[in-house]
């Protein structure tokens, strides 16, 4: 899908992220083609892939200021498989079609930004579902870079407290992992540094 050349690429994200219509317009026109014939050889479904290539484009535009993007076509195609792997995974009448597009999907034993990039959102999307000061611990841990001695001073409770949350939190994510098939896709290497919160 390397349809756009590399000095146009840069320059397009550039006005991408400084909001130009025009940059997002002519992304969309380059791309969806390609991105709806990736989408419906996942979901063997004209209205749904055409959903998902909706939503994708979406979510590029509302978080063109917050994501970093280094090529267009790469990123846009992690975005498809996200979301028809979401999808899968919310369409418990659909399951035989989840199980073939993980054991299709094969991640990079290099733990990839691509890779990363994909599990972060589907991080995202199930932290929420975990008890809220495991939530909370994690966050701060993991996304903000918190010390454990900072956590327990701001949250008011004990560096074991911390500990106790984190490890409940892992816990909690990772029996999701587990449950929605990432194991299949992501080995135990990159699945524990994608994790890793530390004990610091």
């Amino acid at each position: 899908m390397a349809l756009v050349e590399l000095d146009n690429e840069r320059t397009l994200l550039d006005k991408l992220k400084a909001g130009d219509h025009f940059a997002f317009a002519e992304i969309y026109d380059t791309y969806w083609k390609p991105l709806l014939a990736a989408a419906w050889n996942h979901a063997k479904d004209k209205e749904l892939a055409e959903d998902i290539v909706h939503e994708v484009f979406m979510k590029l535009w509302a978080n063109r200021t917050s994501q970093e993007i280094n090529n267009i076509p790469a990123f846009l195609h992690t975005a498809i498989k996200f979301a028809v792997f979401n999808h899968y995974r919310k369409e418990k009448t659909r399951q035989h079609l989840f199980a073939e597009f993980i054991a299709e999907e094969k991640f990079e034993a290099d733990g990839s930004e691509l890779d990363r990039l994909f599990f972060e959102e589907y991080l995202n999307s199930i932290l929420n579902k975990i008890p809220e000061k495991c939530q909370l611990t994690f966050r701060m841990k993991r996304i903000e870079g918190f010390k454990n001695r900072e956590i327990a001073e701001l949250l008011q409770i004990s560096e074991k407290g911390v500990e106790a949350n984190l490890t409940r939190a892992l816990k909690l994510i990772k029996k999701h992992i587990e449950k929605d098939g990432l194991l299949m896709i992501l080995s135990v290497e990159i699945l524990n540094d994608l994790l890793n919160v530390g004990h610091k």
